[in-house]
């Protein structure tokens, strides 16, 4: 028993002294996450670079290493590029209880500023801090592979973009101040079409070839009709569809922005517009069935891929304040035409509540058919002809009128026989569509003739939308009102058509 006693308190005794030596064990911290930096850095000679990582959890030490050697042992590290471009390693290592995190980076310097972009793609450009509360930055090219490109520039910043691929050479300048940018132009990985890619909006205004191009069938919505439209304008196979009278509009984009290249029409819009073949007038100027839209553009500034109501201008046309320098105006005074051009010009179209005709006088089946209104204390009716029976009010509209807002342009329709039986619609000079022929220079849009709601010209880098509305308002005896028709549209830089532009 006693020899048991002695042999539990010599245990006892050695339990004691081990616990007392035993050491407590430390818990390790979470491991640090280091974000916010990139993986590769490019920074001209002699410029800094102010590297800010952004730490998730306990950061004990931050340490900076550069090709092998510690520079820097806080929070942010600040690198300053050397004279000679060269090519560097830089790690951040971030420690705590137990843990141990890094990232590599890679740092090239060189003597450019590079950026990289694809073609038909907008690049916003912005001078370095440098340039930072100077107001006389100026950008330009100093080389380019093509000719088929746009910068435009506004002080410290600036957009670029081009049709062809290959590197461009900018310079950006300050009194003493220069940066010179290389922009590598890459082909987009997905194949771009220089035909119309999407139509977004559709509201003809009442006339003789609406609910006929496109064909409207009993059910159809505003959904349907435009589904109608775009199977009709999509693509290179496209074809005709009517905007109707005075107002109405169809809305179109591409599937990338076509370039505003200095000196050229960037872009057709087809119309169904052409020559008379006997107009008995001698030396007239070009005219026979020219019906003029007048035509918007918008380029998607907030990348959302459709047009918003501040994004649009207008193109200046030859006529959109004045039809006073067109060949035929003196011949439209004599014949007593609505010369005036009406800037913010309104006009209502009532439903019609008779279809069916009576009897008729000539070629006019129904006389008082659609009421119409202006801004201008105007008000008469549009006629129906013996041609076209259908309804000319778009059936699918569900409200009981349609008001349109614009520019009413001069009326161009001249009788030219003395007997009422051939009406030549004359040409505007440039800048619609559905006024001269096709393959015409002149059906040709230049994005440079763009302006904004006050009248003052816009450097537009490109354009992905458009927008066309019939502009002239009358009617042209038998022929039926002046009504635009909107075809294919094409981007003519894509397709390497080169048509100067005029001023």
């Amino acid at each position: 028993m006693n020899n048991q006693f002695k042999f539990l308190t010599y245990l006892s005794c050695i339990l004691i002294l081990i616990s007392s030596c035993k050491k407590e064990v430390e818990t390790p911290d979470t491991p640090p996450v280091i974000t916010g930096l990139e993986a590769d850095y490019y920074v001209v000679v002699k410029e800094a670079l102010l590297l800010k990582p952004v730490i998730e959890n306990v950061a004990d030490s931050i340490v900076w290493v550069v090709n092998g050697q510690r520079v820097a042992n806080a929070l942010q590290y600040n690198f300053q590029a050397p004279a000679a471009p060269g090519t560097f390693s830089l790690i951040v290592m971030v420690y705590n209880r137990g843990n141990i995190s890094q990232k590599v980076i890679q740092i090239t310097t060189g003597q450019y500023l590079n950026w990289e972009t694809t073609t038909n793609t907008i690049l916003p450009l912005e001078a370095s801090q440098k340039f930072t509360n100077k107001t006389d930055v100026k950008w330009e090219i100093l080389s380019a592979p093509s000719d088929l490109y746009r910068l435009s520039a506004n002080n410290a910043t600036a957009q670029f973009t081009s049709v062809s691929r290959g590197t461009y050479k900018l310079k950006v300048s300050s009194a003493d101040l220069v940066d010179t940018l290389l922009i590598t132009v890459r082909q987009t990985a997905k194949p771009q079409s220089p035909f119309i890619y999407k139509v977004f909006d559709y509201l003809p205004a009442p006339g003789q070839f609406v609910n006929e191009l496109p064909k409207y069938n009993a059910g159809d919505t505003y959904e349907t009709m435009l589904t109608k439209v775009g199977k009709e304008l999509i693509g290179e196979d496209a074809n005709l569809i009517t905007l109707g009278g005075w107002g109405g509009y169809v809305v179109i984009g591409f599937d990338h922005t076509i370039v505003n290249v200095a000196g050229r029409r960037d872009f057709r819009i087809y119309g169904n517009a052409f020559g008379a073949n006997a107009n008995p007038r001698p030396n007239a100027p070009f005219g026979g069935s020219c019906e003029p839209g007048i035509v918007l553009v918008a380029y998607d500034k907030n990348k959302n891929g459709k047009p918003d109501d501040d994004e649009w201008y207008e193109i200046k046309g030859s006529g959109n304040f004045s039809a006073e320098n067109e060949l035929w105006y003196s011949s439209a005074v004599n014949s007593k035409n609505d010369t005036r051009t009406i800037r913010n010009y309104e006009m209502t179209y009532h439903r019609p509540t008779v279809e069916t005709p009576g009897t008729p006088d000539g070629f006019i089946s129904i006389n008082n058919y659609i009421q119409w209104s202006n801004n201008q204390g105007q008000r008469g009716y549009k006629i129906k002809n013996t041609y076209h029976a259908q309804s000319y009010y778009p059936l699918w509209v569900k409200d009981e009128k349609i008001t349109f807002k614009g520019i009413r342009m001069a009326q161009n329709g001249i009788e030219e026989s003395g007997q009422g039986s051939y009406f030549v619609l004359y040409a505007y000079k440039y800048g619609y569509v559905d006024n001269y022929p096709n393959p015409h220079d002149n059906s040709g849009i230049d994005i440079d003739w763009a302006i904004d709601k006050n009248g003052n010209k816009v450097n537009l880098p490109g354009i992905d939308f458009v927008k066309i509305y019939t502009g002239v308002d009358q009617e042209n005896g038998w022929l039926g009102e002046n009504s635009t028709e909107v075809g294919k549209g094409e981007d003519l830089h894509m397709l390497g058509s080169n048509i100067a532009t005029v001023n």
